[in-house]
């Protein structure tokens, strides 16, 4: 199942703890919201850079 880093982005902004999200997603683990946020975080950037 694929989970959009958007839905994660915004479950982590809307101050979810990792372990209510897990509950949410049970096919996600742990490095799976550190992952989604670093690639957001990375997309912002490219798109500064772009800007």
């Amino acid at each position: 199942m694929r989970i959009p880093v958007a839905t994660i982005v915004g479950m982590v902004a809307e101050d979810m703890r990792q372990q209510e999200i897990l509950q949410a997603y049970p096919d996600l683990e742990p490095e799976d919201i550190r992952e989604g946020l670093h690639y957001a975080a990375e997309a912002l950037r490219e798109q500064v850079r772009n800007f």
